[in-house]
């Protein structure tokens, strides 16, 4: 059973979007209605395959993405989201509790612009998402 496509904020486009890959039910919702209440549509994810399909319909301005994903994991996902041409321009950054010091290579190296070590608070995460947004992204 995967997430579903809702938007939590009231459908309203101008608002940047952020696509949240998630396969945790609880922080996905927990990220989702705290980006929502500050401001972003947000659309759902629950695994890779549903980024790649929420990502070519949505249009997202950025995808936040784990990388430990059933069905599809976030590099695989992540590798598809920047070789179709529809997709290649949107940022993602990459969430995941692997911690170590090859991971923002490994994770920049499947195509990710930045990572963000798990936990992050919501808070955190809105603070780099407006980052992102605003241009201090890793091309």
């Amino acid at each position: 059973m995967g997430a579903t496509a809702e938007v939590h904020s009231g459908g309203d486009r101008r608002q940047p979007c952020v696509l949240i890959v998630e396969d945790q039910d609880d922080l996905r919702r927990l990220y989702a209605r705290h980006l929502s209440t500050s401001g972003f549509h947000v659309i759902e994810a629950a695994n890779g395959a549903e980024a790649i399909e929420r990502a070519s319909s949505g249009n997202p301005d950025v995808v936040l993405m784990d990388l430990s994903l059933p069905v599809m994991d976030g590099w695989e996902a992540t590798r598809k989201l920047k070789a179709d041409a529809r997709t290649s321009h949107i940022p993602v950054v990459a969430l995941t509790a692997h911690d170590g010091a090859g991971e923002l290579e490994r994770a920049t190296s499947a195509g990710c612009n930045w990572f963000v070590p798990k936990p992050c608070s919501p808070d955190a995460l809105i603070t780099e998402v407006r980052r992102v947004l605003s241009g201090g992204i890793r091309s």
